[in-house]
């Protein structure tokens, strides 16, 4: 784990989707209208629409604390989903044994063993193994996939060695890292809603996946049970608070995004009369969903509603790796074809969706040099584009005005959950050591998305409190805390 400091940075307004104006004409290469003018206009808009300065973070901050107590509230109303996960007993240390994990949150999935030590050793061993999912069964049967994972899992099981062993009479236990939307119904049991990220099996939806994985175990002669159900925020908040137990907060900033955090039962009246084995419960916040006080362009609307859910997830298409590269290739696209940006003709490629990848807004922005050679390489390579000095410039400051917005709003989402418990605390949450754990590709690699997000909590939060906060990087932490989990929740965590 890597801890970062926090530091800051600045910009005027915007709100609700503003719905661009229809451009006649075809969308791929045309000629140029003879009274193109400079992109200037197009990138001062953008920036405008973009912009975020304090008075509109805070707006975001305090929409997102209500949407947060308006989702615990009650289910299905204008706040936020606040799914309660079930877990109340995060790991203390004292875990001992052999415990696994899987991880199904996209095209691979992830298994993982790990030797708990007690208190004294920790973490004694570990070891992975990352299994790719065929593209047939991203859209078979529910027994077919599942049978598949199993499979995995059972290959990885064999492979076990000696530095592992399991306390005689006892099954091997798993934390099931789930990152798909469930309605969890206890620590070890959740209803599919619906698959994402492309898959479509069929037969799972309304049904416990916890369940068809132990189906898929039982056909497969695996002796093993799943004692925990997460998703990868909080699979990541239990596998950093059991190296710091000042973590409370948890967000993935990857492909999609999403945050969790220590909650009290009695601040939670839709679990009224729910009897909790203690006092507080980790909430998943599902915070893509939120949508309140976000400074929008006519790009973010066009994306919307060419995507598979339209009006949906909103503050994720603002601030997550799947969408900014997207953002980016809207605006130049426009630019290409109103102001010719890249010369007397719009380059072919892009014009095809999710051409640029915020990979590559990333690598573009790492360029240092005076005449913006990679950049100039990068944009040739993606969409053959030959681009002069000046457009490879303004490439640039498109990246950053769409970066600097996502990171900025991911910031002020983090205070939004730190301002809602430091309410509910009255004043303790901020007034001493806090740590934010964050994992997931996007914050990990893209240096100045981390800056701004960390410039926008320091503006946002005032130095004195500031210096409180730690944001701490939890690389691969959803796994090992999944593990975590399992042993937390084990069926044999009361024998002596």
């Amino acid at each position: 784990m890597s801890v970062v400091a926090i530091s800051s940075s600045s910009p005027a307004s915007g709100s609700s989707l503003p719905r661009s104006p229809r451009r006649s004409g075809p969308r791929f290469s045309m000629a140029l209208r003879s009274d193109a003018v400079s992109v200037a206009p197009l990138l001062t808009k953008l920036k405008r629409d973009c912009a975020t300065p304090l008075p509109v973070l805070q707006r975001v901050v305090d929409a997102m604390s209500q949407a947060m107590r308006t989702g615990l509230a009650a289910d299905g109303g204008s706040g936020l989903p606040m799914i309660p996960t079930y877990v109340h007993h995060l790991p203390t240390g004292n875990e001992k044994g052999l415990f696994y994990a899987l991880d199904l949150g996209g095209t691979n999935f992830r298994v993982l063993r790990v030797q708990l030590g007690g208190k004294e050793d920790r973490v004694i061993s570990t070891e992975f193994d990352q299994v790719s999912i065929p593209q047939k069964l991203m859209s078979g049967t529910s027994e077919e996939l599942f049978d598949f994972i199993a499979l995995g899992l059972a290959k990885f099981a064999q492979k076990e060695g000696d530095e592992f062993h399991i306390t005689p009479g006892r099954k091997r236990e798993i934390g099931f890292t789930f990152s798909f939307p469930v309605k969890q119904t206890s620590i070890d049991s959740g209803i599919l809603i619906k698959w994402t990220k492309g898959f479509a099996v069929t037969g799972t939806a309304g049904r416990d996946v916890v369940a068809c994985l132990n189906e898929a175990m039982e056909r497969q002669g695996l002796d093993m049970r799943v004692s925990a159900l997460v998703n990868d925020a909080v699979g990541t908040l239990a596998g950093a608070e059991y190296w710091d137990n000042d973590v409370s907060v948890a967000v993935i900033l990857g492909t999609g995004t999403n945050a969790c955090y220590i909650e009290q039962i009695n601040a939670i009246p839709k679990l009224k009369g729910y009897h909790s084995p203690s006092d507080r419960m980790i909430i998943s916040t599902e915070w893509g969903a939120f949508s309140n006080g976000l400074p929008l362009t006519e790009y973010d609307s066009d994306m919307d509603a060419a995507s598979i859910n339209p009006g949906e997830q909103i503050f994720e298409k603002t601030i997550a790796g799947m969408y900014l590269g997207e953002i980016a290739r809207r605006v130049l696209l426009k630019m290409a074809q109103v102001d010719g940006l890249f010369g007397n003709s719009v380059p072919q490629k892009l014009s095809k969706p999710f051409t640029i990848g915020t990979p590559d807004l990333c690598s573009m922005q790492q360029d240092q040099s005076d005449d913006l050679q990679a950049v100039g390489s990068i944009l040739y390579g993606i969409a053959g584009i030959e681009a002069n000095l000046n457009a490879r410039r303004t490439v640039v400051e498109v990246c950053d005005t769409i970066i600097e917005r996502g990171g900025r709003l991911a910031g002020a989402g983090i205070v939004g959950i730190l301002q809602k418990m430091e309410q509910d605390s009255k004043g303790i949450v901020l007034g001493k050591r806090t740590v934010v754990a964050v994992d997931g590709g996007l914050y990990e690699n893209y240096p100045q998305y981390r800056a701004y997000l960390r410039d926008s909590v320091t503006e946002l939060l005032g130095i004195e409190h500031a210096n409180n906060l730690v944001i701490e990087h939890s690389k691969d932490g959803s796994g090992i805390g999944a593990a975590l989990l399992a042993a937390s929740n084990s069926m044999y965590k009361h024998d002596a």
